[in-house]
């Protein structure tokens, strides 16, 4: 799955147009100055051009758009598909989205917006958040989407579009002005990769940059294929990294209710000793034990302070030890677990790249000193 994300007018739609190749077509999305995308627009692969409302995506159970039925019937109105024979769309889905308007409520849009967006951020491979060189404010909204794509940092792409309306010293300080207002947001070592061009079948605008734009154009389509050709590869390592995270909630949850049950006598109040053991956790080695008689990391730990409002949603003594949950039929969990994440996956991920067929050199993506040309489009 391709995802777009960015404020409005930026020119996300006119970039999924561009990449299908549905400029001046009947089914291409409709793009404009004004906010001109209200829906979730979902491109699909189908043997023949349709449109396929969001009540029947839905409704549908060989589709995996089932789970989006639990925002409710507002939010489907606004979710709508097209169903394209298109070669890209037999590898990928691509979904284009409502931009952001930063005076807008969620209450206005009627449907949990940012819970929307966090489900196909959950889904997606490649995460497109799209800019234009007026439209470098930071609000709450764009904000609060930032906080929803952390820990994807690696799947994201910034796009600065429409770089072609500005002289090139103007751009210069449009591109520092955008991470400015991203760094606070983007809380890493290596910040996304940012492709800086126009997407969209027009010429460049005459007297700029245009050798660049056309390089980063061809760098985004490589990037894209690359995606593609990995995405196994990528859901297979996230799904372990994600194994890798339930392990040591375990471990950590298991830890809290062992001490818990250590401490308390018959005459202890249990709400007081439990409390102690949340605020003080390094006092009764929780940490520090995980760390001591299992392989984990402790650059992978949580904050100790999460704990205090899991454990204010989920009580203590509705929890059994890890012990506990262990079968000589079934086995334990954890180690079900553990199997999985040294052994299982890895092997899995093995097969799959020892099974793949080659990529396509660079020869065959940007014809070895051509005119680079967007394989997606249409001739």
């Amino acid at each position: 799955m391709i995802l777009f994300l960015g404020p409005w007018s930026v020119g996300k739609s006119t970039m999924v147009n561009y990449l299908l190749g549905l400029d001046e077509n009947i089914y291409q999305l409709y793009t404009g100055a004004e906010p001109t995308t209200s829906e979730f627009t979902v491109l699909m692969h189908g043997n023949k051009v349709r449109t396929v409302e969001g009540i029947v995506m839905a409704a549908d159970s060989a589709r995996s758009f089932s789970p989006l039925e639990k925002f409710g019937q507002n939010f489907l109105e606004k979710l709508v598909g097209i169903e394209l024979p298109h070669r890209l769309l037999e590898r990928v889905t691509v979904v284009d989205t409502p931009g952001i308007i930063e005076n807008r409520k969620q209450q206005e849009r009627g449907y949990p917006f940012n819970d929307v967006c966090q489900w196909f951020i959950d889904r997606a491979d490649l995460i497109f958040v799209v800019f234009d060189p007026t439209k470098l404010d930071v609000g709450l909204e764009l904000e609060m989407l930032f906080r929803q794509l952390k820990g994807r940092e690696s799947q994201i792409r910034i796009i600065l579009n429409k770089a072609d309306n500005i002289a090139t010293q103007e751009l210069m300080r449009v591109y520092g002005a955008l991470f400015w207002s991203l760094a606070p947001l983007i809380n890493v070592t290596e910040p996304p990769r940012v492709y800086v061009s126009s997407f969209w079948p027009y010429e460049y605008q005459y007297d700029t940059n245009q050798n660049l734009f056309l390089k980063e154009e061809v760098s985004l389509l490589e990037d894209l294929n690359q995606v593609i050709e990995n995405r196994l590869e990528n859901k297979i390592a996230f799904i372990r990294q994600h194994a890798i995270r339930v392990r040591i909630h375990a471990l950590l949850v298991d830890r809290y209710l062992q001490t818990f049950k250590d401490k308390m006598t018959f005459f202890s109040d249990p709400e007081l000793v439990f409390n102690e053991i949340l605020d003080e956790p390094d006092k009764f080695y929780i940490f520090k034990s995980i760390l001591a008689k299992t392989n984990v990391s402790k650059f992978d730990l949580p904050n100790p302070s999460i704990y205090k409002d899991f454990f204010g949603i989920n009580p203590i003594n509705s929890f059994k030890l890890l012990s506990a949950q262990c079968s000589y039929m079934g086995g334990c969990l954890l180690e079900k677990i553990e199997r999985i994440i040294a052994h299982e996956l890895p092997g899995l991920l093995g097969a799959i790249s020892a099974g793949k067929n080659p990529p396509l050199s660079s020869c065959d993506i940007t014809g070895c000193g051509e005119t680079p040309k967007n394989r997606y489009r249409k001739p």
